[in-house]
């Protein structure tokens, strides 16, 4: 699984880094990826994240 973040729609909450530290981190207003092949230990949060994106910023593809 890989995960991408379009910038232009996230709001900077940080949730998405709340959810999975280890694959998302804040960076000034916005959100970016650490890892964007996303181990598979971390698949569960990641798609924890992408639900609670309250504008559905994160992009997720196989």
């Amino acid at each position: 699984m890989k995960v991408s973040i379009n910038k232009e729609d996230c709001v900077g909450c940080g949730l998405c880094a709340d959810d999975c530290s280890d694959v998302f981190e804040m960076q000034e207003d916005v959100a970016i990826v650490k890892a964007e092949k996303v181990p598979e230990n971390l698949v569960s949060a990641v798609k924890e994240a992408t639900e609670n994106c309250p504008v559905d910023a994160i992009i997720i593809s196989e």
